[in-house]
């Protein structure tokens, strides 16, 4: 079985029905999902987002967050000092950049909707 490292604007495609959400859904297959330890919070932060912009559908929002634990991905940790110099050279947050350490560690694809993360992941593995 693959190994997939996914990111928090992916997996908030699916939990809260974005429109990327089937192409998510495709692109992650079978495999076996990780994501480093910060990845409840980040989705937390989306949940948060959403239901300010949207109080009408909070409860609605708040039901999809909590199905997080169904999607089974693996939180695992990660070497803060490679993610930092990730961040460094690639200008990305430090969340992001610890999704890139990790794909690199694990030489795992990264699913991601994020234009940036995209960006720097196609960046550092070309040669």
């Amino acid at each position: 079985m693959p190994v997939k490292v996914v990111d928090a604007s992916a997996l908030a495609a699916l939990l809260f029905g974005e429109p990327e959400a089937n192409s998510v859904a495709e692109r992650l297959g079978d495999a076996r999902l990780v994501a480093p330890m910060p990845l409840s919070y980040e989705l937390a932060k989306v949940c948060l987002v959403k239901s300010r912009r949207h109080p009408e559908l909070r409860p609605a929002l708040t039901a999809a967050f909590r199905l997080r634990a169904r999607l089974c991905v693996d939180d695992l940790p990660v070497d803060h000092d490679g993610a930092v110099e990730f961040a460094a050279i690639a200008d990305l947050s430090a969340y992001d950049a610890s999704y890139l350490w990790l794909s690199r560690q694990l030489a795992a694809e990264l699913v991601t909707l994020d234009k940036r993360l995209s960006k720097a992941t196609a960046a550092s593995s070309s040669p």
